[in-house]
């Protein structure tokens, strides 16, 4: 693999260092991965468009306002960590949607905006249409060869832990599912479900983060969320190793 240019490799060592922690929420370590192609382009100085594709909790629902938002929360934080860095973060969510119809819109709202990186957010509206377990794996592989094949790079994430799913027969199945999928294409997942477990085991109340329909998040979930994800994405702009380079 490439190396990376001096400049490019200082200017990651110095955000790494200081890449400011989010108030309220639990400083939990966030499980690292990988993500070559965007890592690349912000070496290079290119321009870094990052799509948000998923369903309500994409789109914002709860939230005060579009600012308020992970999409939004998320390019502020990567802004600020990469300075002079090109970098957007657009909202392609769509509330109310399980697979098959982000299928529908794959091509108009994901391919056809050229990002350099898809956070495909999946699985909540399975849980709550008791959607056959199979179908969803399928839509979501027939999705992946899409995006495979126009050379997007793809981060996956699951659902959110909020009583109206936990209230759902099986709604483990579909999380189950996506980190399935994800071995077997080796790709990145950010487990927002696990990060969730994590925030209550370490004392923040499921309430401060779900509001009060019992699904979608508050201000304070989505900032979280978004975080989590800007310090994940971050760690995988980190300059490979000596040894995978090999």
């Amino acid at each position: 693999m490439p190396r990376l240019p001096r400049r490019a490799a200082l200017l990651v060592a110095l955000v790494l260092t200081s890449f400011p922690a989010w108030a309220a929420c639990p400083a939990l370590p966030v499980p690292g991965f990988t993500l070559p192609a965007t890592r690349m382009a912000v070496a290079e100085g290119r321009p870094v468009r990052i799509l948000a594709f998923g369903s309500s909790s994409t789109e914002g629902f709860g939230a005060s306002g579009p600012l308020a938002t992970y999409p939004a929360r998320l390019q502020a934080r990567l802004r600020a960590a990469l300075p002079g860095q090109r970098i957007s973060v657009i909202n392609r969510g769509k509330g109310g949607e399980d697979v098959s119809e982000m299928l529908a819109r794959l091509r108009r709202d994901v391919l056809d905006a050229g990002p350099t990186l898809v956070i495909w957010q999946a699985g909540a509206n399975a849980v709550l249409r008791h959607m056959d377990p199979a179908a969803f794996r399928a839509g979501m592989e027939a999705g992946l060869d899409q995006l495979r094949e126009a050379g997007v790079e793809v981060l996956l994430m699951d659902s959110q832990v909020a009583p109206r799913i936990n209230a759902m027969p099986g709604h483990r199945r579909f999380e189950v599912i996506l980190a399935e999928i994800a071995a077997e294409r080796h790709l990145p997942i950010f487990s927002r479900a696990a990060l969730m477990r994590g925030w209550e085991h370490s004392g923040l109340a499921n309430t401060a983060v779900i509001g009060p329909d019992g699904l979608h998040h508050t201000d304070l979930g989505y900032d979280c969320v978004a975080g989590a994800l800007a310090e994940g994405i971050i760690g995988a702009l980190r300059p490979p190793t000596t040894a995978a380079r090999r």
